[in-house]
């Protein structure tokens, strides 16, 4: 593709200056990238008027892939190396006529290789080249060649035990079978937290959560979406036979060519239009139990350390689902454990096995809850307890008081900030002379994605937008913003990995007095800023001024402090 002649086309469509063109020609060089891409990554123009242009240049018509589905069978025509080498994915088939979407649709070269590959003729038509990527990321699946798979025993007391799922050649396998085996492998590369199988009225979808975002995976047929969720039931050894009910189940599988294992925990609810799986990816070696790297400051790690290694008390962690808390909780046990120390926790469920703890999976059926578990926990001579989730009064009071009868217990709450942990414990049924008298530490925890550090760069910022995130003038000139560009390799979101933010309210006297005197959680918020103690946005905002996170991370993890 020549440039100058797209380069043209765009000035004379007033879509681009000439100046702007010799930089983005220099650009070019540098990163050696095509010019359509290197102006999009330069926030000049976007992938529709890119193609828009496109489509003049060559006199074809161009293509959207955001419009319409490719079918599953036009896929195959064509392997993904091949694709992914040349810039081009296959879209149609009529006849012997295939429809092929090219980046560069003037190498007559690849068209040339394309009929004898596919034995068709091929109609070529354009595409941008960060949209076919993105397709084919989206429609290729790994190959199941290396991938064996194992249900776990859905009931708690059978989840060491594992029955085979017969995983046989991609060849033998049947479709829906290659394909759950694909996305299988494909969410353990793109190091996906959690896999949605969708069903709705005219569409079946699956999309992946990666660092904290929902991205689209793939669409196969919209019949093809009992199968497929008939085979994961299987797989996790749930009931396919009830589709009324919600269930529960596990799935393990072996990557034998990185000689690892995967967990998956999976989960089915019935929705309108069929049964939704969601499957939460347990990653052993993802597993940060090293304490320095989870993304406390200094004095707070200082802090969270001392508090976890007193004989006696409660440090309760608090945040909303998939904040991390499961991770802070077990980087504190790897703190804890030692010959010395006899170790127990109530979990449900028990998302990575520990080795040196005494690990229990609840059960409700044969009335095993969190409360059952501690009273039993109590008779076998513990050090460090640690319960799941605090949901219920009964709960709390037993955990309580374990915590203050010589054991030190972790917990779990949902609540939205340190503060608030104060008033739901209260509205439990917890007196304030238990709470001030056996609570050490709160802390609350979200999760920020960090910018990719093989596309990052720096940006400027007008200062209104940094003092609305609550940044005082006096240290604006102390940020450094960045961003990431977006990049092959964090999928080009500009994000890979997340770290946490927290907020420490440790039980000082003040807030002890407080406590007594049934302060709410705003009075709360407020001893605790004069008090010194580093909110959830503060903690963000230290992350932006060091250029790990993003303004758009910050906004979506905290409120400001005056809000």
């Amino acid at each position: 593709m020549l440039p100058n002649k797209l380069g043209e086309i765009l000035i004379k469509q007033g879509l681009i200056r000439p100046d702007q063109l010799q930089a983005a020609i220099a650009e070019m060089v540098r990163t050696k990238l095509r010019l359509g891409p290197t102006l999009v990554t330069m926030g000049l123009l976007k992938d529709a008027q890119i193609l828009r242009a496109l489509e003049k240049q060559f006199s074809i018509p161009g293509v959207d892939f955001a419009q319409f589905e490719i079918e599953p069978s036009v896929i195959t025509l064509v392997n993904k190396d091949f694709c992914e080498k040349n810039c081009i994915i296959p879209i149609s088939k009529a006849g012997t006529t295939l429809v092929i979407a090219f980046s560069d649709p003037s190498n007559l070269q690849v068209r040339d290789d394309l009929r004898y590959i596919t034995k068709c003729k091929i109609q070529p038509v354009v595409a941008t080249e960060s949209t076919i990527l993105t397709a084919i990321a989206k429609y290729f699946s790994f190959s199941t060649d290396d991938l064996m798979a194992k249900g776990d025993g859905a009931e708690p007391e059978n989840l060491t035990s594992s029955t085979t799922v017969e995983v046989g050649t991609e060849a033998d396998d049947a479709p829906v079978v290659r394909f759950v085996n694909g996305i299988l492998l494909e969410a353990v590369r793109r190091r996906t937290s959690d896999i949605h199988f969708e069903p709705y009225e005219k569409k079946f979808r699956v999309r992946f959560r990666v660092d904290g975002s929902l991205v689209e995976a793939s669409s196969p047929p919209q019949s093809s979406g009992p199968s497929i969720i008939s085979r994961i039931k299987i797989m996790s050894r749930m009931d396919i036979a009830e589709k009324r009910r919600p269930q529960d189940g596990r799935l393990k599988i072996i990557l034998n060519k990185e000689n690892r294992e995967m967990d998956f925990r999976v989960s089915s609810v019935p929705t309108m239009w069929g049964e939704k799986i969601v499957m939460r990816l347990l990653d052993k070696t993802n597993l940060q139990l090293d304490m320095t790297k989870l993304g406390f400051e200094e004095e707070d790690l200082r802090l969270f350390k001392s508090m976890v290694n007193l004989p006696q008390g409660m440090v309760l962690i608090t945040g909303p689902t998939g904040s991390g808390k499961t991770t802070t909780i077990y980087s504190a046990l790897a703190e804890l454990n030692k010959t010395d120390t006899n170790i127990s926790t109530a979990e449900d469920p028990i998302e990575f096995n520990l080795e040196g703890i005494n690990q229990v999976q609840m059960n409700a059926d044969i009335e095993l809850t969190f409360s059952t578990a501690l009273r039993a926990f109590l008779r076998q001579d513990p050090d460090v307890i640690m319960v799941g989730e605090i949901r219920d009064l009964e709960t709390a009071e037993i955990a309580f008081k374990a915590a203050s009868t010589g054991h030190m217990v972790v917990s779990t709450l949902h609540t939205n900030d340190a503060p608030t942990t104060i008033t739901r414990l209260t509205e439990m049924g917890i007196p304030p002379y238990l709470i001030t008298s056996t609570l050490n530490l709160v802390v609350a925890q979200r999760l920020v994605g960090k910018i990719c550090e093989s596309c990052k760069e720096k940006i400027q910022v007008p200062e209104d937008t940094l003092l609305n995130l609550g940044i005082p003038k006096v240290d604006i000139s102390r940020f450094n913003i960045h961003r990431g560009r977006g990049c092959s390799t964090c999928n080009n979101t500009g994000i890979k990995g997340r770290m946490a933010i927290y907020e420490l309210m440790p039980m000082v006297e003040k807030i002890k007095d407080a406590i007594l005197n049934n302060a709410n959680s705003s009075d709360l918020r407020k001893l605790c800023s004069a008090i010194g103690t580093r909110t959830l946005r503060r903690s963000a905002l230290l992350k932006l001024a060091r250029g790990q996170t993003t303004i758009e991370e910050v906004i979506n993890s905290s409120v400001r402090d005056d809000l």
